[in-house]
């Protein structure tokens, strides 16, 4: 009874002998009546009564809610509902669901796929894209950021780790939250959030309140992720799910490299800003932050023109409501083929049994806040249900295989991402400090030092009535030296120390020459004056250059990955796609210890990027396929959640070994990888299942 032929209307009443006469079969028995010409039946018809109006709906296809009310009563037991045990009202919607989930497929292939999809696949995609843009933003500014905040190591950080606690917060949440709200109502509060944070991030000075904005900025973009694919595979029939979620995940990529774009053409230019007095700096990195949320914003305002997924609104009871959505996906689809003749067969959707528990809060009752606190409670307590369902014998199975093979992926992954840029900049260091200068017993006197002096060590020096005006020491270092009636005036420094000196009458002037950089030194006479304003810490100098080019070919690389994932996602299945690529992956890691140069590290990075990608995309669509409509999004953000926690100990393991060994690193990396694929050849095909 799920479809009905639109052009047949039946009667359920006969006009005779100016009464209404009701036949037993309910048939209207044209037959019976005399042959009318046309202005007759009109002359009939003129005073008819309202009983005898044909639905305003059926023009389009609605059925008539008495007719819908009759049939449910046909088919609902004699019991009411309020007298039901629950668990025979829950087996009843699973049933429902059953009888829905193959019902929505036949739809969804009525429908087609066509302009709609293709509609919302960029709309989702530029929310993607924007939370792959906000894993970049703190490692591009920190090094312009560390200097106008004076960052300490532990507080950089921190400020890495926080927009990854707020992402892992915010998957489990909002994610949670759209299978009570609706997948485009938490989308738009997950964007709105992100949004407003990131923009304010860029104007505030302090380090707390920045790290606030952060933290909160990512809580905002960790809901995207676990809506943004159920969401659009919603949308998608069985055959399209799979290759067109795989093209979904290229924004992320996209994402990478347009934030990689923007550091390189912004952050440089340092005078891209303003000042207001001495305390209140804009410069270039806070305008890249600024440029890094339109993607964000984008989506916000592209999204309010979309609609929800109608597949949620049957979920909760809304039949009417999903019934012209999908309407309007038929008929923008076939507009676009060429074919707008093309009628929308559809006018009745099996609905589930509604069993959850709702009561309606008078305004008279409390005070609002009042209201509102039951309100919300409510939710998170359906939320926190939804989230131990996932974890019923039905799915705990399931459940706990994908958490394990998502905690290894993120682990090695976001790990090994932070731990090449790092071993890039220690190949750096080590070709620096070999590249040191070193002058043994050197003595000087009357000479002006006016230019800068780097990677050097002095030693046994004496220097005597000598000027040290306007130049910069860089990466120098002073051991066991004599300084008398020397004179040091505007004198800037990085890593410069004096070690053991003495220093003997001698004036400081307009310098950052601080109390810690003279170790064991013995100071007889001299004078500090006016001491140069600001941070008095040293900070390590960057090859901006290398970051963002390095993070542009790790996003980059992905593209092949990406098209191959997509490709041949349908034909050899999900289960195939996750275990290879992460046995791949694992094989990759192997040959980092024979990266010993920083072109070498650049090209396996690239490699391993390219090779996981693809387990990347299989584990999103298994995720959404392996569960209900009704716990999709919940399920989704768990293991996220669980993802960004993979992340942040991945971050702070990883980086810890940076120096001191390579086999520590790769060793973990690889056998999480391979444990993780090798379990992941458990899960379930889902390829030919319909979305339940």
């Amino acid at each position: 009874d799920g479809y009905r032929n639109t052009n047949q209307v039946s009667d359920d009443y006969r006009y005779q002998d100016g009464n209404y006469d009701t036949p037993n079969d309910g048939y209207y028995r044209g037959g019976d009546e005399p042959a009318q010409d046309e202005d007759a039946q009109s002359d009939v018809t003129e005073g008819h009564d309202e009983d005898d109006e044909v639905y305003e709906g059926e023009y389009q296809g609605i059925p008539h809610p008495d007719d819908i009310k009759e049939k449910q009563k046909k088919r609902a037991p004699a019991m009411d509902d309020e007298y039901r045990d629950r668990a025979d009202l829950m087996a009843e919607r699973m049933e429902d669901e059953e009888q829905l989930a193959h019902q929505y497929e036949n739809i969804i292939e009525e429908c087609g796929h066509g302009r709609f999809q293709w509609t919302l696949f960029f709309v989702l995609g530029l929310a993607l894209m924007a939370d792959g843009v906000e894993v970049f933003v703190v490692g591009f500014v920190l090094p312009s950021a560390e200097k106008d905040m004076c960052l300490s190591s532990s507080n950089k950080g921190m400020l890495g780790l926080i927009v990854y606690l707020g992402m892992m917060v915010g998957a489990v949440l909002l994610g949670g939250l759209a299978d009570k709200l609706g997948r485009k109502q938490c989308l738009i509060i997950s964007l709105a959030i992100n949004a407003a944070f990131a923009f304010l991030s860029s104007f505030v000075q302090g380090y707390g309140f920045f790290l606030f904005c952060r933290l909160i900025s990512g809580l905002g973009i960790g809901g995207t992720l676990p809506i943004v694919f159920p969401y659009f595979s919603e949308f998608l029939s069985r055959e399209k799910r799979g290759e067109h979620l795989s093209w979904l995940c290229m924004f992320w990529m996209i994402g990478g490299i347009y934030a990689s774009a923007m550091a390189w053409s912004i952050i440089p230019h340092y005078g891209w800003g303003f000042s207001m007095g001495t305390k209140y700096h804009f410069h270039s990195w806070r305008v890249f932050v600024l440029v890094c949320a339109l993607p964000c914003i984008a989506s916000l305002v592209a999204l309010k023109f979309m609609p929800e997924s109608p597949r949620f609104l049957l979920e909760i009871g809304k039949h009417d409501e999903a019934w012209m959505i999908l309407k309007q996906v038929h008929d923008t689809n076939m507009r676009a083929k060429g074919e707008p003749e093309r009628v929308f067969t559809v006018s009745y959707i099996k609905t589930p049994k509604q069993v959850d528990e709702f009561i309606e809060i008078q305004s008279s009752t409390g005070t609002w806040y009042q209201r509102w606190l039951v309100r919300i409670t409510t939710t998170l307590k359906q939320v926190w249900d939804n989230v131990l369902y996932c974890l019923t014998a039905q799915y705990r199975m399931n459940t706990l295989m994908l958490a394990v093979v998502w905690f290894t992926m993120a682990l090695s992954y976001y790990g090994l991402i932070v731990w090449f840029p790092d071993m890039i900049r220690y190949f750096q260091d080590e070709a620096y400090d070999s590249r040191v200068k070193i002058f043994d017993e050197e003595e000087v006197s009357h000479f002006t030092f006016n230019f800068t002096l780097e990677n050097q060590i002095h030693r046994n020096g004496e220097y005597r009535n000598d000027k040290f005006i306007g130049m910069k020491f860089k990466e120098v270092r002073f051991e066991d030296s004599l300084f008398e009636d020397c004179y040091f005036e505007d004198v800037r420094s990085s890593e410069t120390f004096f070690e053991n000196c003495t220093i003997i009458s001698t004036v400081f002037y307009n310098t950052d020459l601080y109390e810690h950089k003279f170790i064991n030194c013995r100071l007889i006479n001299s004078t500090f004056m006016k001491e140069k304003e600001g941070c008095h810490i040293d900070f390590e100098e960057d090859n901006d250059f290398l970051i963002y080019l390095v993070s542009f070919l790790g996003s980059l690389s992905v593209l092949p990955g990406n098209i191959i994932s997509a490709l041949l996602m349908d034909k050899i299945g999900r289960i195939k796609m996750i275990g290879g690529s992460m046995l791949i992956s694992a094989v990759c890691c192997f040959f980092l210890f024979f990266g010993n140069s920083e072109s070498a590290m650049i090209g396996w990075q690239c490699l391993f990027c390219g090779a996981s990608i693809a387990a990347w995309n299989a584990l999103d669509v298994i995720t959404v396929e392996l569960y209900p409509t009704d716990k999709r999004a919940t399920a989704f953000g768990i293991l996220n959640g669980l993802c960004k926690f993979g992340a942040i100990l991945g971050n702070s393991i990883f980086s810890s070994f940076v120096g001191i060994t390579k086999v520590v690193p790769i060793l973990l990396a690889s056998s999480a990888l391979v444990g993780g694929g090798l379990l992941a050849l458990r899960l379930p095909e889902t390829r030919e299942q319909v979305l339940m």
